[in-house]
């Protein structure tokens, strides 16, 4: 799933490449994808580009007023072309839900496998989009006294309370996994019950996973944005190699969507956490 640092070099490219371009068409190849009708896509149609934001892991294209925002999902992306096909998708084939015409170049939304969960949202303002309103405060600028007040008193487990929007906008699956093994903390660990040194370690670790990898992506294109996230990652999707710390082999545990990923050295003094898929083996 794309997180805070892609979608903020996704922002970045649209800076770069759309802004000052006019919207010569929009392609809706899956109506789905549409989750407003009022203004309709075709409001955007002759409007300048001018500006491109991002909001936790949500994606605003501003045209003049009128905002495309999209979130990706877990399976979405943005494809950009310098000279995009003038031929619009064909609905229902193929990976594209909607193409943006930039009077040459544009862009793709596309979306991989069978669950389709890309949104788009063609708005005023981004906060009437459900979920950008009830963001919390967003990772990469939220103040130390802000991150205390999101831990203070929860009774989760700090990887729930990392990914949840409500709380802290911009970190998934991927990046708290990173996030809590640079910090030396086992996922499973109460948020509530952090103290002080362990709560400032982990808003240490916050800043600088966040921060390292938007670094990394700030030069890369588009294309090149998934490889680059892949090839920053110490534990997650790394079940069975050696940790790069210590060595350890990186440790799963698994749930009905998802998985997580930590080194049992590194994060919980060597204890292996129960994987439900293999809690009669732990027993």
């Amino acid at each position: 799933m794309p997180e805070l640092p892609e979608v903020e070099a996704l922002a970045r490219h649209l800076r770069d490449h759309a802004v000052g371009r006019a919207v010569a068409r929009v392609d809706v190849a899956s109506l789905s994808v549409l989750k407003t009708a009022d203004p309709p896509y075709s409001a955007l149609h002759g409007r300048t580009v001018t500006a491109a934001a991002r909001h936790g892991k949500y994606l605003d294209l501003d045209c003049d007023g009128v905002h495309l925002v999209a979130h990706l999902a877990r399976a979405g992306w943005l494809r950009w072309s310098d000279a995009v096909s003038p031929a619009p998708p064909k609905p229902g084939r193929g990976p594209i839900a909607l193409r943006v015409h930039l009077g040459g170049p544009g862009f793709d939304l596309t979306e991989a496998g069978t669950q389709k969960k890309l949104a788009v949202w063609i708005v005023r303002d981004p906060s009437e989009v459900p979920g950008v309103a009830r963001l919390g405060p967003d990772a990469l600028a939220v103040t130390v006294d802000e991150f205390a007040g999101v831990l203070a008193g929860r009774t989760e487990r700090i990887k729930t309370v990392l990914t949840d929007q409500s709380r802290l906008a911009g970190i998934g699956n991927a990046y708290s996994d990173e996030i809590l093994h640079r910090a030396r903390l086992s996922p499973f660990a109460t948020a509530g019950k952090l103290d002080e040194e362990s709560a400032g370690r982990l808003f240490a670790s916050l800043r600088e996973v966040l921060t390292d990898a938007v670094e990394r992506s700030a030069d890369q294109d588009a294309a090149r944005l998934k490889a680059e996230k892949r090839s920053g990652l110490r534990v997650h999707g790394r079940t069975g190699l050696p940790c790069p710390v210590c060595g350890d082999l990186v440790r799963e545990v698994s749930f009905a969507d998802r998985s997580l990923q930590y080194c049992p050295t590194c994060q919980t003094g060597g204890k292996k956490l129960a994987d439900r898929r293999m809690s009669r083996l732990l027993k």
